[in-house]
């Protein structure tokens, strides 16, 4: 395509005529804002330029090597009529384009691109430090002194040198680096979004190079949208040099963070009004309940849990301390009863949704890794917590994580975010994710005369942080058996659904994505009903010999529930029938994993410590006696100890041998010698 026109004269025209809708000069404008803000680049809608003249931008797409330095050449000529003083100061100006008429899925980036200028999105999943990058050198002969200045350097890797000193004929260099010319550097590597991998498929990714005022404008975990020039990098091996294969990269003009709000995700006028229309139905929760796993028959509470924490809370920030509005679940269940089904169909119907397994899982992968590039400098690299920030991660199997893996959960579960500190790089990232996670008993089947840190290879730390816990036996029941034989049989007879959900999947994420845009506030009755349940609660463990039946951090998950419930109905107040509902779930979870079997009460220390009250002042009362016994002995025999524990104080043969061996266990006892004990401190 030859030209036929001068590209810089063009250009120019275009920023100093081009108007907006409201009449206003457009980029003229954006010239004086750059001005007055010290900023390097102009942003050039690539619309506006087709609207213009699109000669000119179809030149500019497929050949923008050669044009681009005409463009910014013609923007700095505009800005030295615009802002002279500013022009002289920076001395060059940045064109960067943005919305592309066309943006190509990652994968669909070829050899038929080399050369051209494409846009795509992705996720960032590395980021490489910032380094100078040489772009005009001067040298001076090590002969004779003399300078030869401005020596422009291209692609490649090595300093372009003069050839012969003019005034020695030597050729022996130095390069001044106080007088040459240097631009920031840095690599980033950007991967398919999560949404957009397709069944089955590993995810691709693609290198590509940011300079200049593009530096850290984007961290690993950022959903962006790239603009550049599609290159072919030739693979260098040592010892062999260049290889016939080439690596695609991408020279970037623009990068631009999307929100990671799966807010963004485009709705069209019909579909806005099928979602107005839905959840102005009175049976909006039941449809939504219907519409979760719908292969999978029953478990309504956990369904129920399921869609509030696909809307979420509202987050908010006061006083600079942030509080999630994400909402975490556990499913504790036996073999065999629908676990993994769940995870897989919450993960890829959630807007933003990753699954990963316990197993094959650890600490690095699941928040970040720092890792080394080609150049032997350290990168970082977002793990799946990262990458699923504003989304849900899935973790299935999560007992069968290693306890040093585990530990890196801690901080993404409560504070939302993943810290690293390693090889000299010290970072925080944004890990804003719902956890939905399932395990399996420790004991082969969930035991209901164990607590829940007892049945569950999990620290309570870990426990403490889930906002739900559900507990799924499996337990004949000829009704329910004969309802369940009947549904599957029926699954694999037709090979479809006994009913068609009432809400589609890829509808649903839609629909979740736009109730997103809602922040629910609690009514005045909310908050009331709310607070009376809180006390209420609290009231029961006023005596001394109570257990705590509720702390804070189940108030919070209670208004977390509700202003989800909110949000899936569209509204923008919390009633008093989502806190109604918020608290029958919550009593559901407590009564399932938060019953002190012993005292006939809820205790939620079972969560928060592992160990109920009425366990507690059992080994508090076996250390007084051991106390008691070392004081009058020097140590504690273990068979008087059992004695006086069954005598004085009414206490179980079995059970006080039990919980002196778990003692022993744990290291609150120790054996002086064989048969006598005494306290650790």
């Amino acid at each position: 395509m030859e030209i036929t026109f001068n590209i810089a004269d063009k250009f120019q025209s275009f920023l100093r005529t081009f108007r907006s809708e409201d009449g206003s000069f457009k980029y003229r404008e954006q010239l004086l804002q750059i001005a007055s803000l010290g900023l390097k680049s102009i942003k050039v809608s690539f619309i506006d330029l087709r609207i213009y003249d699109e000669e000119l931008a179809i030149y500019a797409q497929r050949y923008p090597s050669r044009v681009l330095p005409e463009l910014e050449k013609a923007a700095f000529d505009q800005l030295k009529v615009e802002a002279r003083d500013y022009a002289e100061k920076i001395r060059k100006i940045n064109v960067r384009f943005k919305d592309l008429i066309e943006t190509f899925p990652l994968r669909k980036i070829c050899v038929d691109h080399l050369g051209q200028l494409v846009q795509f999105e992705g996720i960032i999943v590395r980021a490489t430090a910032v380094h100078p990058l040489l772009i005009k050198a001067t040298f001076a002969c090590k002969v004779c002194g003399h300078i030869s200045e401005s020596i422009p350097q291209e692609e490649s890797t090595a300093i372009a040198t003069p050839t012969i000193c003019p005034n020695c004929k030597k050729s022996s260099w130095k390069l001044l680096e106080d007088r040459s010319e240097f631009i920031n550097y840095q690599e980033l590597r950007i991967q398919e979004r999560p949404e957009d991998l397709p069944p089955g498929q590993i995810p691709r990714w693609i290198d590509i190079v940011v300079t200049d005022d593009l530096v850290d404008t984007a961290r690993p975990g950022d959903n962006v949208v790239v603009t550049g020039i599609v290159k072919a990098k030739p693979q260098i091996l040592p010892g062999r040099g260049g290889l016939r294969i080439f690596n695609l990269t991408v020279e970037t003009n623009n990068i631009e963070v999307k929100g990671k709000e799966p807010e963004q995700i485009e709705i069209t006028v019909e579909e806005e009004e099928r979602i107005r229309k839905i959840a102005s139905d009175p049976g909006i929760y039941e449809k939504l309940k219907a519409s979760i796993a719908p292969a999978i028959y029953g478990y309504d509470d956990i369904k129920e849990a399921i869609v509030y924490m696909l809307f979420g809370g509202v987050p908010i920030t006061v006083g600079g301390n942030q509080i999630r509005g994400d909402i975490n679940i556990l499913i504790i269940g036996d073999p065999g009863t629908g676990k993994s089904q769940l995870l897989q169909y919450v993960h890829r119907v959630a807007p933003r949704g990753l699954y990963t397994h316990g197993r094959g899982t650890t600490a690095a992968g699941l928040t970040a890794a720092v890792v080394r590039d080609k150049g032997g400098a350290m990168a970082l690299e977002a793990g799946a917590l990262v990458l699923s920030d504003r989304g849900v991660c899935a973790i299935d199997e999560i007992d069968k994580m290693r306890p040093e893996d585990r530990v890196a959960m801690h901080e993404a579960m409560e504070q939302q975010t993943v810290s690293i500190a390693k090889g000299g790089i010290v970072a925080t990232l944004n890990a804003r994710a719902s956890i939905i996670a399932a395990a399996n008993p420790a004991f082969g089947r969930y035991d209901p005369l164990r607590t829940v840190a007892d049945n569950i290879n999990l620290p309570v730390s870990i426990l403490s942080r889930f906002d739900l816990i559900f507990v799924l036996r499996d337990k004949p029941d000829k009704s329910l058996d004969a309802r369940i034989a009947e549904h599957v049989l029926m699954l694999h007879s037709t090979r479809e659904l006994p009913e068609a959900p009432p809400i589609e999947s890829e509808f649903l994420r839609k629909y979740i994505a736009y109730a997103k845009r809602i922040n629910p506030k609690l009514s005045k009755e909310a908050m009331e009903r709310i607070r009376d349940f809180y006390l209420k609660m609290r009231a029961l463990s006023e005596s001394s010999g109570s257990p705590i039946a509720i702390t804070v951090r189940q108030l919070e998950s209670i208004i977390r529930l509700a202003e989800a419930r909110a949000r899936a109905a569209l509204r923008d107040t919390v009633t008093v029938e989502d806190t109604e509902a918020a608290i029958r779930l919550m009593g559901a979870t407590l009564e399932q994993v938060g019953f002190d079997i012993a005292s006939g009460k809820i205790d939620i220390d079972i969560i928060m410590t592992g160990k109920p009250k009425s366990m507690r002042d059992k080994l508090q009362l076996i250390l007084s006696v051991v106390s008691k016994l070392e004081k009058e002995n020097g140590m504690a025999g273990k068979d008087d100890l059992v004695k006086i524990l069954e005598e004085e104080y009414g206490m179980d043969k079995t059970e006080s041998v039990k919980l002196i061996n778990q003692m022993l266990k744990e290291g609150t006892l120790y054996e002086h010698r064989p048969g006598f004990l005494k306290k650790t401190m």
